[in-house]
């Protein structure tokens, strides 16, 4: 006999938690549903690279999803935050934001030099302009990585912003 899993959003809190200390908390706190006031980075959204989990910390995978943006395109913070980094990291752009309640996001490629939109410290509210997408690093041509992580793991930023259906484990063979 197969059992069916059904994963249920857990309550979302507002408060300042502590980081998952299990598998099983970790696994509640990326349920949660949607929290008020994200959005996409670059309009309009279209993935063309989605978040794969690893299997272990240091497994491969997909740590972000992928969104079309041709160099030039507006890059928007998410959600209101301060910058926590704005710098060149293996050869390319990266804008890190720090949203407090243990959420960070990174956006990369984003063009630096006298085309930085943000410092180091700045505040940022949801839809601000941070950057404008450049070109590098490991995503495709035309793209910018949006990376979500919460208390230091990586997380779907599709759950930030309500676009994860529950997941449903179904029988095989």
């Amino acid at each position: 006999m197969v059992a069916l899993l059904v994963a249920a959003p857990a309550a979302a809190s507002a408060s300042t938690a502590a980081p998952p200390s299990s598998p099983s908390e970790a696994f509640a706190a990326a349920t949660e549903p949607a929290l008020a006031g994200w959005q996409w980075p670059v309009e309009p959204p279209r993935i063309i690279a989605a978040f794969v989990a690893p299997p272990h910390p240091y497994g491969p995978g997909h740590r972000g999803i992928d969104l079309a943006a041709p160099s030039g395109t507006e890059v928007h913070a998410p959600a209101a935050g301060t910058i926590a980094f704005v710098g060149a990291v293996a050869g390319r752009g990266v804008v890190t934001i720090d949203h407090g309640d243990g959420l960070v996001t990174t956006l990369e490629p984003v063009a630096l030099g006298t085309a930085a939109r943000v410092a180091i410290g700045d505040a940022v509210a949801a839809g601000d302009v941070v950057g404008v997408a450049d070109s590098g690093g490991h995503t495709p041509f035309g793209a910018v990585h949006f990376g979500v992580r919460r208390h230091g793991e990586y997380i779907n930023p599709m759950l930030l912003l309500g676009s994860v259906p529950r997941a449903v484990l179904l029988p095989c063979c």
